[in-house]
């Protein structure tokens, strides 16, 4: 697929402003879509929407298919009528800035619990809908609301901790068990049912004024899963949920003993059996909720580290093929021309080049990897084709301003480098750095919202590698500075990344 000239913010929902300790679903995201319109911006990036487990990272979900409960908005289920401005007026205790998970998770399922207990004393009209909704995702919905309903049973433990019935799904387990979670499994329905409402509304008003939404998508799915309990036939586990072999990356210069993610692995042989069908489902389920996905890790696609499952590091690993070709051949054979775009970060093979070029997947250019000795100089401008997408940072560096003030040192290779390469000199080279990637010939430029705010350190989204105070940071509209969306729309105008005018259709003559 071919992708236009254009311009976007990456910004998960969660860094929305609000006023219930976290971003979600509410007025203040259709407000963040005003903000990229009148900036001249048609792209908004976000991270996975699944619903976060430990670590609370969006990379590591209950579900590849779920929504986040976090997300649903409590003023949107009072317009609904599921909630009370009594139930809602415990808000001044939260930090506007920065996410406190402990303290929002459990005041955000209190207010589900709310929500749900009205709905089963008065749906407003909404009952149809919600069984229309069910009945549409119960490929998948019937099993994660199970899931979730026997992970609460058991005080949150890992599914392959619990009651040695229900780990191996027999018939008679599974009928028993949601006969017992009955009003427990609705409840998670529900959830998702409103999760989904909500989103698709703001979906819809992001595309209606011309914002197409990129969703990201982890090549694998987290051990601790609805995916995995549900079909484990097709990863690499034992009957009883034991990781045979899991997923990382090998010893480099980031890290001498590589990189042990534990997520587990595809067992490719049996997917290709059935045509790949519940990665398709994968597919499908997540273009249902945004425009253009990123795979994030694609070079799994083209070869994946094995590691063996009771491994302690990353090192004894080796490189194992994998189906990519006929994989997006079965995808595109039954979704259509897929728009993808492809994180090719990291030790990229020229075969892994070529699976992204085979299909015309744009790649990624990272601003802040390009200068300095020892950096990757494919990330300099000049090398950039205009089929990629060109970043400054991403969720995983620090904001630019911070990376950039920790070496700001006349003698220092990479500031030296910047200011000679962007031939630049003043004190501003955030903005110099974008002003760059705008002008640059890639097709799509995504700036992250720190970066357009010009924030520091504290501002940073993840430490890899780093257990908690992750995913936290948040924004605020009085960090928006006067005439913002004017100087961005300058520059969209200026380097031919505006929005595009709506043709006007054309008038079909009726013949009398």
């Amino acid at each position: 697929m071919k992708f236009e000239r254009s311009a976007g913010i990456l910004l998960h929902p969660t860094s929305l402003p609000g006023n219930y300790g976290i971003g979600d679903l509410g007025k203040d995201a259709f407000k963040f879509i005003d903000f990229l319109k009148e900036s001249g911006h048609t792209l908004w990036q976000v991270f996975p929407l699944g619903p976060t487990g430990y670590g609370d990272s969006p990379y590591q979900c209950f579900s590849a298919f779920a929504g986040n409960p976090l997300l649903v908005s409590p003023d949107k289920l009072k317009e609904d009528g599921f909630l009370s401005d009594t139930d809602l007026s415990d808000t001044q205790k939260f930090n506007p800035t920065k996410i406190d998970y402990g303290e929002i998770i459990n005041y955000k399922k209190s207010l589900l619990q709310k929500a749900y207990s009205n709905f089963k004393n008065e749906s407003n009209g909404l009952d149809k809908e919600f069984n229309k909704f069910c009945e549409k995702h119960n490929n998948w919905l019937d099993d994660f609301a199970l899931f979730m309903a026997a992970k609460d049973y058991h005080n949150g433990k890992v599914w392959s901790k619990w009651h040695k019935d229900l780990i191996h799904r027999t018939e008679k387990a599974l009928k028993e068990w949601k006969e017992k979670l009955s009003d427990d499994i609705q409840y998670q329905k529900f959830i998702q049912f409103n999760f989904f409402r909500q989103w698709k509304a703001l979906r819809n008003y992001a595309n209606e004024n011309g914002i197409k939404i990129i969703g990201d998508m982890p090549i694998f799915i987290a051990y601790d899963s609805a995916d995995l309990w549900a079909n484990k036939e097709l990863f690499a586990v034992d009957k009883n949920g034991k990781l045979i072999n899991v997923a990382g990356v090998p010893p480099d210069y980031f890290s001498p003993t590589g990189q042990l993610w534990g997520n587990p692995l595809y067992k490719w042989k049996v997917m290709e059996g059935d045509d790949f069908l519940w990665m398709r489902k994968r597919f499908e389920s997540l273009y249902e909720l945004i425009d253009i996905i990123r795979i994030d890790h694609f070079r799994g696609f083209d070869a994946f580290w094995e590691i063996p499952g009771d491994a302690e590091t990353a090192q004894n690993g080796r490189w194992v093929k994998a189906p990519g070709e006929k994989l997006f051949k079965s995808l595109i054979k039954h979704l259509g021309d897929i728009p993808i775009l492809a994180e090719d970060l990291g030790v990229i093979t020229p075969e892994v080049e070529a699976l992204r070029d085979k299909f015309n997947f744009p790649g990624m250019k990272i601003l802040q990897f390009a200068f300095g000795t020892g950096m990757e100089t494919k990330f300099l401008p000049h090398n950039f084709i205009q089929n990629c997408v060109v970043l400054t940072g991403s969720h995983d560096n620090d904001t630019t301003r911070a990376y950039f003030e920790s070496v700001k040192d006349e003698k220092n290779d990479i500031y030296k480098h910047t200011r000679t390469y962007l031939n630049y000199y003043s004190d501003d080279i955030v903005n110099e750095l974008i002003r760059v990637a705008y002008s640059s010939v890639a097709n799509i430029v995504i700036i992250p919202m720190q970066d357009v705010l010009n924030l520091g350190g504290e501002a940073r989204m993840n430490f890899p590698g780093k257990l908690g105070g992750n995913w936290t940071w948040r924004f605020s509209w009085g960090q928006i500075k006067e005439n913002l969306d004017a100087h961005y729309k300058g520059l969209a105008v200026l380097y031919e990344r505006p929005p595009k005018k709506k043709k006007k259709a054309k008038k079909i003559k009726v013949e009398e």
